[in-house]
């Protein structure tokens, strides 16, 4: 009896081990096109990835992770996204001038379109594609951003871990997501690349 739990075992470790790695390099190859069964393999990667995330601590870095994570994701979720009709746009607060005259309530920093930063362009942009835009100064905050309307869907601007992040927390919450990643890291002083910004909400919305 011990010995078959034993091999059970063994064969359950060893087909989650193939497992992830066929995920990982499907996950790798989708930064530079299209692949097949990306919802499932996404699924895989969320379900083994604080090992992973061990794993590329120790030997790599974890930010490559989440950056592969998010661009699957991002294949995985574009056909449903362009099917929703409530949409939203999260993008952090980090993004803003050093200046921002702006104020902040439970849903973020209240944007006055002062022209200082990216989010003036975005605030008048957002509702032209549909989209309400909020600028939060942590993940923490989207819970209370989900609850203002009955969203659907969400476009996220972060740094691939917030991506990722956020992508896996709504994910149960019937609220498709989709991640256009920062040039930079930081808590300041990061930057989005606005053109692929743009390029994003054209093809979401066609």
């Amino acid at each position: 009896m011990y010995r078959t739990i034993g091999l059970l075992v063994t064969i359950v470790l060893l087909v989650s081990f193939i497992l992830a790695v066929l995920a990982l390099a499907v996950s790798r190859i989708s930064l530079n096109r299209h692949v097949w069964l990306a919802g499932f393999f996404a699924g895989v990667l969320d379900f083994f990835y604080m090992p992973l995330k061990y794993f590329f601590f120790k030997f790599s870095d974890p930010r490559i992770l989440d950056k592969w994570m998010v661009s699957l994701k991002n294949i995985a979720n574009r056909n449903a996204f362009k099917k929703s009709k409530r949409r939203m746009i999260i993008a952090p607060h980090c993004m803003r001038s050093m200046d921002c005259p702006a104020s902040s309530k439970r849903t973020g920093i209240q944007c006055v379109a002062c022209g200082k930063c990216v989010f003036s362009k975005l605030k008048k942009d957002a509702p032209k594609y549909g989209y309400d835009l909020y600028i939060v100064t942590g993940s923490s905050f989207v819970k209370h951003v989900i609850k203002e309307k009955n969203y659907d869907a969400a476009l996220l601007v972060a740094c691939d871990y917030e991506l990722n992040k956020v992508m896996m927390g709504l994910k149960g919450k019937n609220i498709v997501t989709y991640g256009v990643p920062m040039l930079n890291d930081g808590c300041f002083n990061t930057e989005v690349d606005y053109e692929k910004v743009l390029e994003t909400l054209e093809m979401l919305s066609s």
